[in-house]
């Protein structure tokens, strides 16, 4: 891997990373619906141009019914969800059970493409829920928040939405799979943006956002998503998608370090076990680490 890239893979993390804390600070103020649809429209504006100047609204056109799939089940939903999640856990908390995606991914790709589990992947997803039940043991709580949503209500969404990821990256590679990758980023925003716009306008915040949350929402929609797509997009192209996935490793630090930073949140030993042995059970399933079998005599 070239210093640039790798550069432009740590870049991508602090962004990703940041995106868990933007919806923390800009959640409670817009709502989880209203925050997520400016999140994707703004994003969308910006890709737009993009889009035209490479002249792939054609590619766009060709493909918009997968591609608006796409946008609604891995922008739309699980962006709401990881929004709904930030009124009651904190952003490092999020960031680490991000990390799960690659689980789930695995498992849908087992049971709708057929592809082969070993017996290190099997292991790999079985160590990597065993954190996820771990830190929701740690954090388990019914009892509504501030904002009205309870640790475990959070915990679950984080998971639903890391679902959607999963199910997400098996429909793109299996329908869009020869698609160019910012017509399929741009589309994705989107129908994002049109599947959230008439609930974002029925849930509008009466009192107005402060500018805090303006500000997160400008800092998602062109950092954590429009440009964030770009770089994802460029090292797929340079690395392959199986050394650009590697990104996911690194999240969950960047996660907690702006959590700490800027929020002031705190790391505990379980949340530092819990994301140690999630990235241990991601790294077995997606094969970055490898089991050497001795051969038969």
């Amino acid at each position: 891997m070239k210093v640039r890239d790798l550069i432009e893979l740590v870049a991508l993390a602090a962004l990703w990373g940041a995106s868990f804390l933007f919806m923390r600070l800009g959640a409670a103020d817009f709502g989880p619906v209203v925050l997520s649809a400016l999140r994707v429209g703004i994003a969308a504006l910006a890709l737009l141009p993009l889009l035209l100047w490479h002249g792939q609204a054609t590619a766009l056109r060709a493909n918009w019914h997968a591609i608006a799939i796409v946008g609604v089940v891995n922008s739309a939903f699980p962006f709401v969800l990881f929004s709904v999640a930030a009124l009651a856990i904190n952003a490092g908390l999020s960031a680490i059970f991000n990390a799960t995606a690659p689980l789930w991914g695995a498992l849908i790709a087992w049971a709708w493409l057929g592809d082969r589990l070993s017996r290190l992947r099997v292991a790999g997803l079985a160590i990597g829920f065993a954190g996820v039940v771990w830190l929701a043991w740690d954090k388990a709580s019914f009892k509504p928040g501030e904002h009205g949503v309870s640790a475990m209500v959070a915990i679950a969404a984080c998971l639903a939405a890391t679902l959607c990821y999963g199910f997400g990256a098996n429909y793109a590679k299996r329908k869009l799979d020869q698609v160019p990758p910012l017509a399929v980023a741009t589309g994705s925003q989107l129908s994002a943006s049109a599947a959230l716009a008439l609930p974002a306008l029925w849930l509008w915040p009466a009192a107005a956002p402060s500018s805090t949350a303006w500000a997160s929402v400008v800092g998602l929609a062109l950092l954590c998503t429009a440009l964030a797509y770009l770089l994802y997009f460029r090292l797929i192209a340079r690395l392959g998608a199986a050394r650009a996935i590697t990104v996911t490793y690194l999240i969950p630090v960047f996660g907690l370090i702006w959590g700490a930073v800027f929020l002031g949140e705190q790391l505990s030993p379980a949340m530092v076990f819990g994301c140690a042995v999630i990235l241990l059970g991601t790294a077995l399933t997606t094969g970055v680490v490898k089991g050497h079998v001795r051969p038969a005599a």
